[in-house]
């Protein structure tokens, strides 16, 4: 009789491990997804000023709900990945000349100059001075996708390459790119004034790009002239401060970490 009991409650204790297991499965998705993330318009923090009021309202987007994509929009891990994926099946390709600029301490510098391939929608010569995310360079898909963009809409950029991050090009002194050293970016944008005089300049930082382009149009006033303004993407604003971020487990962080400080091995050893 006990052997009859026994091997009846044997299916329903099965279907309850299969629903705790079900149960696992479905909250580590919507965990992992962020799916009870409520969505919001972005945070605003600006100085009422004209300026201001004339870019709420020429940018509507600014302050509407951000929808994202379905399923995976709410996991920046996803998007990173996906686009990473994407981005290197569906990248343009923009041409470009590369331009050669030697330092004052024997450092060789470059940059790549992409020409605009339509008109301005205003008519005038405005030129994107760009400086891409750590140990990055105009090759970069993200990179490649902002230039086509932006030459599509009729300006004329000019790229930096950090110095040391492309693969072909050898380091003539003793240094590679750092977190705050603006000479590069500085020779770039004084290039760009010189050869053309009648240009306006806006400029744009990624990431680390945005530090030093900051960092640069507050060093001397003269370096803000023909500046229209400055755009500065997801830039980190304490090295100190992203260091103990970055060695923390939460939301995968030294993983990321990881993957930084392992290209940044790459880099160096490429140049030992």
């Amino acid at each position: 009789m006990s052997t009859i009991l026994e091997t009846s409650e044997l299916p329903a204790v099965f279907d309850g491990v299969k629903l705790a297991a079900v149960a696992a499965v479905l909250y580590v998705i919507v965990r992992c997804l962020n799916l009870k993330s409520p969505t919001a318009p972005p945070e605003l923090i600006y100085q009422d000023s004209a300026l201001a009021r004339f870019l709420l309202k020429s940018c509507p987007l600014l302050t509407k709900e951000y929808i994202p994509p379905l399923i995976w929009g709410k996991s920046g891990h996803i998007q990173t990945a996906l686009y990473g994926k994407m981005g290197r099946v569906r990248s343009p390709h923009p041409y470009g000349l590369r331009k050669y600029l030697t330092m004052p301490d024997g450092a060789t510098a470059t940059f790549d100059l992409f020409e605009p391939r339509s008109e301005h929608c205003i008519g005038e010569d405005v030129t994107m001075v760009i400086c891409p995310g750590i140990a990055n360079h105009s090759e970069k898909q993200y990179i490649r996708t902002f230039v086509d963009y932006a030459q599509k809409n009729g300006y004329r950029c000019a790229v930096l390459n950090h110095l040391g991050a492309l693969p072909n090009i050898e380091l003539t002194s003793p240094r590679m790119f750092t977190y705050g050293c603006t000479w590069e970016f500085g020779a770039m944008v004084n290039y760009i004034k010189k050869t053309y005089p009648q240009t306006q300049l806006v400029v744009v930082g990624f990431s680390l790009g945005g530090n030093i382009v900051c960092k640069y149009l507050g060093e001397s006033q003269a370096n803000q002239e023909r500046v229209l303004c400055c755009v500065s993407v997801c830039q980190g604003y304490s090295a100190l401060r992203a260091q103990e971020t970055f060695m923390q487990w939460d939301h995968c962080r030294r993983f990321y970490n990881f993957l930084m400080a392992d290209n940044m091995k790459k880099i160096i050893l490429s140049h030992r």
